[in-house]
């Protein structure tokens, strides 16, 4: 007949493991804490399609009399730095130091772009003008807080030799200056093999080398210390439409960082999360922070955003891809283009710990 111990033993036993078990926790949050604390230290080089994203608020109380569509009484309008630039508003908004790099037009948007980026406390002093080339700019039309249709006017080709060539060179110049070399691509041109290319040679520098590929340039990136892609686009890369179910997406996640030669890969899921896949661990699935959603736009730049500072800053993937979603999910419940900043990540993580 087994002894039974006694109950004091038990209650010993109980008592230690509930003490090293919130011991671990902890050393995780202490950890986690500094990890953010090392954020507002780094220097970042962005490279990428920027943008303007102008919002047409108003309301639609009626039909055109012209065709079948509503008419939208516009009240007032606002805009924000979009695409890259507003990589560079998540940074700024995390505590980085950020230097850009882009391609505007020799218009009152691009100036426009200049002085918000300029706001944000970036150094703008690469931004080449291309007097043939208009500033993107992508319009929403609002009603009610609810996006009726959006207007684009942009040019989808490639920039000017002239441009890729001083883009090139100020990557050269400047990335050994900075921390981490953050790739927003947004298959607006700016971003084309040559400039790919030569952020990537970075790394020999010490740069860690971040990029939010498009299917069409992600070759490019062999080398690259993180690659991140949508669920559609990784599909796209793969393949294959089955990257859905988690068997799947581990099984071609992991052959499909192995195929683009970089050191992690993270595919996003929107509400369903994430998925990472590193040259030396397993694969990692990190749910999403269960919140309520009011407007997806920018989540992935945010995303983008927290996971390559906490990289950088020393946290290991487990602990920066959670980040990353806390950051995502504070972004969601905001309306328009938003940012986490450093604080409120901070207080969410210290609210709601894992």
């Amino acid at each position: 007949m087994r002894a039974t111990p006694p109950r004091g033993l038990s209650r010993h036993c109980r008592t230690t493991a509930r003490y090293n078990e919130d011991h671990l926790v902890a050393q995780v949050a202490h950890t986690t804490l500094t990890v953010l604390d090392r954020m507002t230290e780094l220097k970042v080089l962005v490279v990428g399609d920027l943008m303007l994203d102008v919002y047409l608020w108003g309301h639609a109380s009626r039909i055109s009399p012209e065709a079948p569509v509503m008419v939208v009484e516009v009240e007032r309008e606002t805009s924000v730095p979009g695409g890259a630039a507003n990589v560079v508003h998540n940074l700024a908004a995390l505590g980085a130091r950020v230097r850009v790099l882009g391609v505007i037009g020799d218009d009152a948007p691009g100036e426009q772009l200049r002085n918000a980026l300029r706001e944000q406390g970036a150094d703008t002093e690469g931004l080449v003008v291309d007097a043939g080339r208009p500033t993107t700019v992508k319009s929403r039309v609002m009603s009610h807080h609810r996006q009726v249709m959006r207007i684009d006017r942009e040019n989808k080709q490639p920039i000017s030799p002239a441009a890729e060539a001083e883009i090139c060179q100020q990557i050269e110049a400047f990335g050994p200056q900075h921390d981490v070399i953050l790739i927003s691509d947004y298959a607006k041109g700016l971003v084309t093999p040559r400039i790919a290319r030569t952020a990537t040679a970075q790394r020999e520098q010490g740069c860690f080398v971040a990029v939010n590929a498009k299917p069409g340039q992600v070759h490019a990136f062999a080398g690259a210390d993180l690659v991140t892609l949508n669920q559609i686009e990784a599909e796209q890369v793969a393949g294959t439409a089955r990257l859905a179910m988690e068997p799947d997406i581990r099984k071609h996640g992991a052959e499909l960082r192995s195929m683009l030669d970089v050191r992690t890969l993270v595919i996003t899921q929107g509400g369903r999360g994430m998925s990472a896949f590193s040259h030396d661990q397993d694969p990692l699935v990190v749910p999403a922070v269960p919140v309520e959603v009011y407007d997806v736009a920018g989540a992935g730049d945010t995303t983008i955003s927290t996971l390559t500072m906490a990289l950088r800053a020393g946290a290991d993937l487990k602990t920066a891809s959670q980040l990353a979603m806390r950051a995502a999910s504070i972004v969601v419940g905001k309306l328009g283009v938003a940012t986490a900043t450093l604080d409120e990540l901070r207080d969410n993580y210290l609210r709601v710990q894992p």
